[in-house]
């Protein structure tokens, strides 16, 4: 019994040795090994054999890129504000031993100096730099907890600042002043909204406008033309009906007066007929009193004499005149009036016409010719629409100007 005791207090005892003397290190982490109280080494990772008895672990160190948030720290900013601001420390320990004797905790010593830091440089700054610099804030902080670190071990990666809360407050002007702020932006893009409306309304009236007066203006414009040449017409055909009717009564009064002479009249008969036209002369509502002259028949008699030629009797008959032949018709007696008993239509009333239906059927543009925002009316469309083309300012072929 006493043998096996023994020989387990020696298996206990080398097992121990055993596990004294090896020490196996994770990847990514650094071990700080002394002996007798004294730094020896850092151990790497992997497998290490140490001492035993002698050398022991003092600290094992996470070689990783660490993440800390600190809990918020009242910040007081250059107006006086008290703000409430969260921050967020990325950082890496290069340096085990640094890490392990040259600071007792060196995660409470970075928030210590996070803190530090960022109140003297956000006390620098107004409330409305503070929330709108924290890029700026980021860096200075990183610059600041770098360079003091760098004697514990510390690479600082970067500094966040996770949250910035101004007093409630504070806040509430800031809601207040946002709210207001897209008020005045809504209140503008509905006013430019309805400026823009009542623009493009005022121009769309004006354009209207334009067009209607441009119609107007063109219809007028061959109306009048069509009135001229309706009315230069209606003279030429008055000019030649009462040229006509002149002929007509020069020519029924020379048939009358032949027809009279043919028939050798005598004095008594002319008194005859001069009788029977007093009553016709003496009708009429003016007419209170009618008085034959006295000279009445010497009138006659003298008429007679002077037109007629004595008889066999002694009396003085008319003679009867040479008969002529029948005359042509009134446009070939004159070169000059031939043109006035033209019925036929004129090519240049035709080629009126024609440009005025095309006018008439042509669509009308989308702004107003002439005007900002139109096609310019130029050429001959322009000459046509305005009834300067064609034969509608022209009197017709072969014809003379009005009388």
């Amino acid at each position: 019994m006493a043998g096996l005791i023994v020989l387990a207090a020696v298996v206990l005892l080398v097992i121990i040795v055993v596990a004294k003397s090896v020490l196996v290190v994770p990847q990514a982490q650094a071990s700080v090994i002394e002996r007798l109280g004294r730094f020896r080494t850092v151990a790497a990772p992997g497998l290490n054999f140490l001492v035993p008895f002698l050398d022991r672990v003092r600290a094992k160190i996470d070689l990783r890129e660490q993440v800390v948030s600190f809990p918020p720290q009242p910040v007081i900013t250059q107006d006086n504000l008290t703000v409430s601001i969260d921050t967020v420390v990325y950082f890496q320990v290069t340096d085990s031993r640094s890490a392990v004797y040259e600071i007792s905790n060196y995660i409470v010593g970075v928030e210590q100096l996070t803190t530090t830091t960022l109140r003297n440089v956000v006390g620098g700054m107004s409330l409305e730099e503070t929330l709108t610099s924290r890029d700026q804030i980021n860096t200075q902080l990183r610059g600041v907890l770098d360079q003091e670190t760098g004697r514990w071990g510390i690479r600082v990666a970067r500094v966040e600042l996770k949250a910035i809360d101004p007093p409630p407050s504070i806040k509430d002007s800031m809601e207040k002043q946002m709210r207001a702020d897209r008020e005045k932006r809504a209140m503008i893009l509905n006013a430019e909204g309805a400026r823009e409306s009542a623009i493009k309304t005022a121009e769309g009236q004006k354009q209207s406008q334009i067009l209607a007066a441009e119609g107007a203006k063109q219809a007028s414009i061959l109306d009048a033309e069509g009135e001229r040449q309706s009315s230069i017409l209606r003279a030429q055909g008055e000019r030649a009906s009462r040229y006509l009717q002149a002929q007509g009564q020069a020519k029924a009064i020379e048939k009358v007066f032949a027809a009279v002479k043919r028939g050798k009249p005598t004095p008594e008969l002319l008194a005859y007929q001069y009788l029977q036209t007093l009553p016709q002369m003496a009708q009429g509502d003016a007419n209170k009193v009618w008085v034959v002259p006295s000279d009445f028949n010497k009138s006659l008699e003298g008429f007679a004499r002077m037109l007629g030629a004595p008889g066999e009797d002694g009396t003085f008959r008319y003679e009867p005149p040479k008969e002529e032949p029948p005359s042509g018709r009134p446009e070939d007696e004159e070169e000059s009036v031939a043109g006035w008993f033209d019925t036929s239509s004129s090519p240049e009333v035709a080629e009126a016409v024609r440009a005025a239906e095309e006018v008439a059927r042509k669509e009308v543009p989308s702004a107003s010719p002439g005007l900002p925002g139109g096609p310019a009316l130029s050429g001959p469309a322009s000459r046509e629409a305005l009834g300067e083309t064609g034969a509608l300012g022209q009197p017709p072929a072969g014809g003379t100007p009005p009388a």
